[in-house]
């Protein structure tokens, strides 16, 4: 009997900003295979993350919940295995799940849902990444849990090997043998399959190959340059300084460097998506296979003087989100504002049940498929966004509608843009009389929306257990969560839970031989 059932192919990039891409209008960047999905299938123009930062972000798009509701406040944030996810919810529905990639799950289930995990993670699993909003040791406001520096910035360029380089290629053959496995099985069962490449993540690195397709005197600089902390908004300005940018030299061809080598790692990314394709080409999976590629958030890539992610700016909160297969329009364009909360019910309506099964948990977002297909109209044009992580002092929360964001922290002055008439977001219109009825209106749909003081208290609650209990693990017997499958479980080729990442990541850089 023929399979009716659509396989799934999940695509995620790391950091990989919306901007940064030519579907999104790039005039330097070359990502022709997914020039060639959007060709094939819906592109969605103004897509979001919901906290811009790695593991509360995929959190919340797995759990199809904002993450201060599952307490994901920060990259050292456990994910309980009591959640469900849209991967528990697709194994239900009798599809065969299995990961590549990194996903950045922290604490012992290194699954959640997933029948199968064919590589290891490259980041930590433990607590050691905890955020520290008023801890005596690191801690004080905007403190970075052992963050890099902007060294990344300042050596970027060309090397031979980086640990994200080794970790791709290594999510790619796995990804690939196991599309052929599919298609050896041959069996009516449909997969997902999630695939997700750590490029083109910070450290700014790519080989001459990719550094190679680029003229670098076309390399464009940031279109709103770096300004002087005074200049900044307050959240801004303490990310600043807890990166180290005041005590960072940064010049103009530091930042071409770096957005040169960014450049290389999404082509690289674009490459390994490209390889995907022609093994569903090759084994006849294609017609029958939905493709969505997306990002866990993006990159400000010198933008204002900031760099990597953490704030609700364009660049650093915009995602590519792409759907293409079978019953898909070619070439479609959607305008509404959407997010990655939308993942979860458009998952499952795809997989072929629609929501039939009412989730254990409220889900925050809305099935996508009527978009896809031009059927609904009446699309609530919200997204929300929350920030706890590193940097901030409180809550930051963000509501875009329309054609207006607005964000919101206790601790700060709001901001309020018309993204239209300031796609840069360079006006704030918080004040103006032109916008007072607008300006209140966000302010009580956020009042509505979020107790602040309560996540606050709860943040801060979890950030002293954690500390704690990463300081008690790290003692004698020191446990590992890490999900390991070609190595023995006590040794690991990425990121260790108590290792110094740092260390292990600058090993991993292997700089060009120079000649004679």
């Amino acid at each position: 009997m023929a399979q009716q059932r659509p396989n799934i192919l999940f695509i995620m990039a790391d950091q990989l900003a919306a901007q940064s891409l030519p579907v999104y209008g790039h005039k330097v960047v070359k990502a022709p295979h997914i020039a060639a999905l959007a060709d094939r299938g819906v592109t969605f123009d103004s897509a979001y993350c919901n906290n811009p930062i790695c593991a509360p972000s995929r959190f919340s798009m797995l759990s199809g919940q904002l993450s201060s509701r599952i307490g994901a406040y920060d990259n050292a944030a456990e994910f309980p295995a009591s959640i469900p996810t849209y991967v528990h919810h697709l194994r239900h529905m009798d599809y065969h799940t299995c990961l590549a990639g990194k996903m950045h799950f922290v604490g012992p289930d290194q699954l959640h849902g997933f029948e199968e995990r064919i590589t290891q993670d490259i980041y930590p699993t433990s607590f050691g990444w905890t955020a520290l909003w008023d801890l005596e040791e690191g801690g004080g406001p905007g403190n970075f849990a052992d963050w890099p520096n902007l060294d990344t910035v300042t050596e970027a360029g060309v090397f031979e090997r980086s640990l994200e380089m080794d970790f791709d290629d290594e999510v790619l053959f796995q990804a690939k043998r196991r599309l052929y496995d599919y298609a050896r099985d041959d069996k009516e069962q449909p997969f997902f399959l999630t695939v997700s490449f750590i490029q083109p993540h910070d450290p700014y690195c790519t080989s001459q190959r990719l550094w190679d397709r680029y003229d670098h005197d076309e390399i464009d600089l940031p279109p709103v340059p770096a300004m002087a902390p005074d200049d900044m908004d307050p959240h801004s300005r303490r990310l600043y300084y807890a990166s180290g940018a005041d005590k960072s030299a940064i010049t103009d061809e530091h930042v071409r460097n770096a957005r040169h080598a960014y450049y290389g790692m999404v082509s690289d990314v674009d490459d390994h998506i490209g390889e995907l394709m022609d093994v569903l080409k090759e084994t006849g999976q294609l017609d029958n296979t939905i493709i969505i590629l997306t990002a866990d958030h993006g990159d400000m890539l010198g933008e204002r003087g900031m760099w990597f992610k953490m704030t609700f700016y364009e660049r650093s909160v915009r995602v590519p989100l792409i759907i293409a297969g079978p019953g898909m329009p070619a070439g479609k364009r959607v305008g509404e504002n959407v997010s990655l909360l939308d993942i979860f019910p458009t998952f499952v309506e795809l997989a072929g049940d629609g929501m039939a099964e009412t989730p254990v948990d409220p889900i925050d977002g809305h099935s996508l498929t009527g978009l896809l297909t031009g059927h609904n109209p009446a699309w609530d044009d919200t997204v929300y966004g929350e920030y706890t992580g590193d940097g901030a002092i409180a809550p930051c929360f963000m509501v875009r509608r329309g054609d207006y964001k607005y964000i919101h922290c206790d601790k700060d002055p709001a901001q309020l843009f018309s993204l239209n008439d300031d796609p840069l977001e360079l006006n704030n219109l918080i004040g103006r009389s032109e916008v007072a009825t607008i300006e209140q209106a966000f302010a009580a749909d956020v009042a509505n929306k979020w107790n602040s003081a309560q996540i606050t208290q709860d943040a801060l609650a979890s950030q002293r257990r954690r500390v704690f209990v990463d300081r008690a693990l790290s003692k004698g017997v020191v446990p590992s969560w890490q999900h390991n499958v070609h190595q023995k479980p006590e040794a690991s080729r990425y990121m260790g839970d108590y290792d110094p990442w740092f260390d292990t990541e600058q090993r991993a850089l292997l700089r060009p031989k120079k000649g004679d």
